[in-house]
């Protein structure tokens, strides 16, 4: 096969293989649903066996009662653990997993905080991200091979390119996705969206030297806080709707 007969079919693949996501981004999908799902439920096996979880009843019942809330309010069969950890952070996986690390409870502060966090870690998962990380990845695999061959660039070369102009981007519009949809799912589920913002002046005061935005795989906290006071309108009439329907969320405190 010819190299631009390579190509055509490369290309032909891509565009077969594109999707939406729920707010109109388009996505690259390679990997099935089912075999995401399979690779979620490996890793968190693998996380539960390197990781302890929390001995603190308090703790666990506490995570447990604020992401069961979370996720009522898209169904579906969901194990969550909570991990003795000082990490600050916590995850969803495809295949129904949610993990969080007992240092998160330090920064977020409140189960509306807490919401906050896995409202956006569960709408990673509902938009379809993870999937479309993993077919970025092959495709700029695919294609640093390909423009190597054509130009005689270093392969690493090619990669770093790659990486920089192409998949941190995506990978931080995933993150500003994700904000916004954990934003909306928090409301529905009867949490206080502006505490979002709150969460992430938290995370502000606690973060260290971050690196520059372009070489990140995160927005900045300051891009972050902005654009979730701009969609705070559009979450509230959600959360004004939930409390009316009964929806408040009594998780206490860890």
């Amino acid at each position: 096969m010819s190299r631009r007969t390579f190509i055509a079919v490369i290309a032909a693949i891509v565009a077969v293989a594109c999707a939406t996501s729920p707010t109109g981004r388009r996505q690259l999908r390679l990997v099935s649903d089912a075999e995401m799902s399979q690779m979620g439920v490996a890793a968190f096996q693998e996380m539960k066996q390197k990781t302890p979880v929390t001995k603190d009843a308090r703790e666990s019942a506490y995570v447990q009662c604020v992401a069961r809330a979370i996720t009522n309010e898209i169904g579906g069969s969901w194990e969550i653990q909570t991990f003795d950890s000082k990490e600050v952070n916590a995850f969803a996986l495809p295949g129904g997993k949610i993990g969080v690390y007992t240092g998160l409870l330090e920064v977020a502060k409140t189960q509306d905080q807490l919401a906050a966090v896995l409202g956006h870690e569960v709408s990673h998962v509902l938009a379809g991200h993870s999937a479309s990380r993993v077919s970025n990845q092959m495709a700029a695999q695919f294609g640093a091979v390909l423009v190597s061959a054509g130009t005689g660039l270093s392969p690493d070369l090619v990669g770093a390119g790659a990486q920089y102009l192409l998949l941190l981007p995506f990978s931080r519009g995933d993150e500003s996705e994700a904000d916004i949809l954990g934003m909306q799912l928090m409301a529905r589920a009867g949490f206080d969206p502006a505490q979002a913002i709150a969460l992430w002046q938290n995370m502000s005061k606690q973060a260290g030297q971050a690196p520059p935005e372009f070489m990140s795989t995160h927005p900045s906290n300051a891009t972050r806080i902005s654009d979730l006071q701009r969609n705070l309108p559009k979450a509230q009439p959600l959360y004004q709707q939930a409390r009316a329907a009964g929806r408040k969320p009594n998780c206490g405190a860890a």
